[in-house]
């Protein structure tokens, strides 16, 4: 049993030698890279963001030099954002043209809001589009939303998360060879003690490897599909003017034609009233015309 137990520490120290040569591999590729970032940085503009680490060519290619650089230049991490506000004649008509413009450049729409406002009998309606396009296809789909009304603000960022992603795949490595130790190291171990302390170690490596694998599945989709916020405006309707002339000044032409006008109007409601009114005057004057007879006929009676 003794024996036993000092084959399985000897089995964890090398374990743990192994991660600990793992843990500064993945550091010094990472500072390397970052040092390579910035020295490209300083020496040539087109090089500032770099991407995942390229291996470095011997000093003696020459040729290779130049090609190493592009290399690392054409497989930077950049995460592109906009943001505009754009005025627009009908909003339903326009969201419906950037949703089929994202669809048509393979992408899609992350999320959308509307709102109707009001005032007396004027609605106008505003909303915001949350638009997920293809990273090749950002500049042309972003064109083509400006061009959609009158653009109000616009703003645009560019990440670089290439130093991000090369850190991530190299703790992701590491881990996953000390999960590899640790699964062997369980295989080996017989004591109930020894089994649960490895488990309990083999679980939390799990569960860092698993929060890794969903960063970096986050930051691919973000460099894959740019992001653009649109914000539409429909005008606000401009109130109808206000009469502010007084009566007084009206020209005396306008005025008497005015009045004639009133004149015929009037005229014409009488009638109008008249020949609404004459039926039922018909019918009432019988029986009213017989009261009058008849009560004059009482008077005469001595």
């Amino acid at each position: 049993m003794e024996t036993h137990e000092h084959g399985l520490a000897a089995v964890a120290l090398v374990v743990l030698v192994a991660l600990a040569g793992c843990s500064a591999g993945g550091g010094s590729a990472g500072g390397s890279a970052g040092d390579a970032g910035t020295q490209l940085a300083g020496g040539t503009p087109a090089a500032t963001e770099v991407a995942e680490a390229t291996p470095t060519p011997a000093a003696g290619d020459s040729g290779g030099g130049s090609g190493g650089v592009n290399a690392q230049v054409d497989t930077r991490k950049l995460i592109r954002t906009a943001q505009l506000t754009v005025r627009v004649d009908e909003f339903e008509e326009s969201r419906r043209n950037l949703t089929r413009l994202v669809r048509r450049n393979g992408g899609y729409v992350g999320s959308a809001t509307q709102e109707v406002h009001g005032s007396g009998n004027d609605t106008w309606t505003t909303g915001t589009l949350t638009l997920r396009v293809p990273a090749g296809n950002y500049s042309g789909a972003l064109a083509r939303i400006e061009a959609e009304g009158t653009v109000l603000s616009s703003a645009q960022q560019t990440k670089d998360v290439t130093g991000q992603v090369v850190d991530l795949r190299a703790r992701l490595k590491s881990l996953k060879a000390e999960r590899k130790k640790l699964r062997e190291l369980y295989e080996q171990a017989n004591d109930t003690e020894d089994v649960l302390a490895v488990q309990r170690e083999l679980s939390e490596v799990q569960t860092e490897i698993e929060r890794i694998e969903a960063r970096l599945e986050s930051l691919q989709n973000r460099v894959a599909y740019a992001t653009i916020t649109v914000e539409l405006r429909e005008p606000r309707p401009e109130p109808e003017p206000r009469d502010t002339t007084n009566w007084y000044d009206t020209p005396v032409t306008q005025a008497f034609v005015e009045s004639v006008h009133g004149v015929v109007v009037a005229g014409r409601a009488a009638v109008v009233l008249a020949a609404y009114a004459l039926p039922y005057l018909a019918v009432l004057a019988v029986p009213t015309l017989a009261a009058v007879l008849l009560y004059r006929r009482g008077i005469d009676l001595p």
